[in-house]
């Protein structure tokens, strides 16, 4: 397995200071979202730059994990949603290009995104949904790219058993799920009935630390809440993930008014490293 970081924690940083910072910390993955909140938002990054970056991947010998537009598909709202739709797949297009600077685990290329929705719309949104993944991982199989989408507390697909339903009809090969298994624990699902569930679906995960249950839970740093790691970890490799746990700091945290993300990002790398070597997990260097 890898231990990666998102940038999700971190929009308003140039891409320079995050790789080099991750690097020396000494995560091996990175997950670059590409929103247009983003510096490295998908309208930033011309030519020039999407030689760039790869550059930088390569001289920090970091790889990526996934590239990230989290975008809700099931939206109602007929512009936005084609907004959403198309920026996604335009995301797939990046992926393709940067090909080459994956973690060398066997899969394709990851494009993160979500279903959204709000909790009792499974019953009459769900045909319209399962129309949309398909058409999405028919474009991301053109282009040899997986589509993860994530499951999130307070959206339609919040348990374990929502999100295995639906992947059970979807019918592409391409269109695989973001497994944020913060979500389901503060819901109160067990660490081994999660991940026994999600992992034939998991092409990528996100992992943080929280606290308490919903509505009010709390999502944390790593290190700071009740999330055991190590049990974590050790479920996945008993599953046969062999890909990256992405660690994801939570808008909750970034609303701090002393929110630091490069300490944040030091303190997880500290947390989760740690965990890593006590479950007795292999990294690749």
């Amino acid at each position: 397995m890898y231990l990666g970081f998102s940038t999700w924690a971190m929009p308003d940083l140039p891409i320079d200071t995050v790789i080099e910072h991750l690097a020396n910390l000494g995560f091996d993955a990175i997950e670059i979202g590409v929103l247009p909140r983003f510096t490295t938002a998908l309208d930033n990054l011309d030519a020039a730059e999407r030689k760039r970056i790869p550059q930088l991947l390569r001289d920090h010998n970091v790889s990526l994990s996934a590239v990230s537009s989290y975008l809700p598909m099931m939206e109602q709202d007929a512009e936005q949603f084609a907004f959403n739709r198309d920026y996604v797949k335009r995301t797939v297009d990046l992926a393709d290009e940067w090909r080459d600077l994956w973690i060398p685990n066997g899969q394709p290329p990851v494009v993160v995104s979500g279903f959204g929705g709000k909790p009792g719309e499974i019953a009459t949104l769900e045909p319209q949904l399962v129309e949309r993944l398909n058409e999405l991982g028919e474009y991301a199989a053109a282009h040899n790219v997986i589509l993860a989408f994530e499951h999130h507390v307070g959206n339609a697909y919040e348990t374990p058993d929502q999100t295995v339903a639906l992947m059970q009809q979807v019918a592409s090969p391409a269109v695989k799920v973001n497994f944020d298994i913060s979500h389901f624990n503060v819901m109160g699902f067990p660490i081994e009935e999660s991940v026994e569930k999600l992992m034939p679906y998991a092409a990528h995960t996100h992992v943080k630390d929280e606290l308490g249950r919903a509505p009010d839970h709390q999502y944390l740093i790593p290190g700071e809440g009740e999330f055991d790691y190590i049990r974590y970890l050790q479920a996945m490799q008993a599953h046969g993930y062999n890909g990256a746990i992405s660690t994801e700091i939570s808008m909750m945290v970034q609303r701090r008014p002393d929110y630091d993300p490069l300490a944040t990002a030091t303190r997880s790398y500290e947390v989760l490293s740690r965990a890593f070597a006590e479950a007795g997990i292999t990294r690749p260097h």
